[in-house]
């Protein structure tokens, strides 16, 4: 069983020291195969920030695949966001702004879908649309097909239509059709997993919280997700989806700060069977 850490907004610069160390312990207890940051890691792009939020990833004992948020593009800087818009991400995280990791049970594709310039918005631009379809058609039957952006590719809210992915549509029915089962993001702090109707084949948007910031939503608490695929978690934790899981099966598990118990906690996880052919 392989087991991916999802993080996102990070937003190094806000962060709650308890809460990074409560995550690093998760992170410790679980031993996941891949930790992936969905965007917005600083709140202001500073040196400082990338600084925190690099020594927070080498600390989590994974391999990291991370892709920028908006937050991660200088704000007030206005001639290193014309200029050089992603050197200051670059320095903490490489020049790979869109990344894929392949393992014998994840392919997992980062999208840059941020725009130097656009403040909030994002976007997914044809090319990366069949950029993206042609790594998934190249998956092997092992694999959980995970693609990465920042910006949601779906909403379960009116209220947050605003903030979708420019292009999300275009996107969800290439993916979709090239073989995808989950598009992971982040950028509206708040988590939830569905399956966008009318795709020719089901797959599902998984949206994070914000990880370890104090820029939580109203009644939203920090959270992360955990991705388990090729079999059941083993009962390890009280109301875990216990060892009934078929291999086939993948487990979206949200875990929320609990500051009582100053730990990770887990409160909801979501049962799929993605579509093999």
């Amino acid at each position: 069983m392989s087991v991916l850490l999802h993080l996102s907004d990070t937003h190094f610069g806000t962060e709650r020291a308890q809460v990074v160390e409560a995550l690093l312990a998760l992170a410790a207890r679980e031993r996941p195969a891949l930790a992936v940051l969905s965007g917005d890691i600083t709140q202001r792009a500073r040196p400082a920030q990338f600084r925190a939020a690099k020594a927070f990833v080498d600390r989590l004992g994974a391999p990291v695949l991370a892709v920028p948020g908006n937050h991660d593009i200088a704000l007030f800087d206005l001639w290193a966001r014309a200029t050089r818009p992603y050197a200051r991400y670059a320095s903490a995280f490489g020049t790979e702004l869109e990344p894929v990791h392949a393992s014998r049970d994840l392919l997992v594709v980062g999208v840059n879908t941020t725009r130097a310039w656009r403040h909030k918005n994002g976007e997914v631009s044809p090319l990366q649309i069949d950029r993206v379809a042609a790594v998934l058609r190249k998956a092997r039957p092992p694999q959980l097909r995970v693609v990465v952006v920042h910006q949601p590719a779906a909403v379960c809210r009116p209220e947050d239509r605003r903030h979708l992915l420019r292009g999300h549509h275009a996107a969800l029915r290439a993916w979709s059709a090239a073989g995808a089962d989950l598009v992971l993001g982040g950028h509206i702090h708040l988590p939830y997993t569905l399956a966008p109707a009318g795709l020719a084949r089901r797959l599902w948007v998984v949206q994070a919280g914000t990880a370890v910031s104090a820029r939580t939503r109203p009644g939203g608490p920090n959270s992360v997700n955990i991705v388990r695929w090729g079999g059941g978690s083993g009962g390890r934790h009280a109301g875990s989806p216990g060892e009934d899981a078929g291999r086939g099966d993948c487990i979206i598990e949200r875990w929320d700060y609990a500051p009582d118990a100053q730990a990770f906690v887990l409160t909801t996880f979501t049962r799929l069977t993605p579509e093999r052919a």
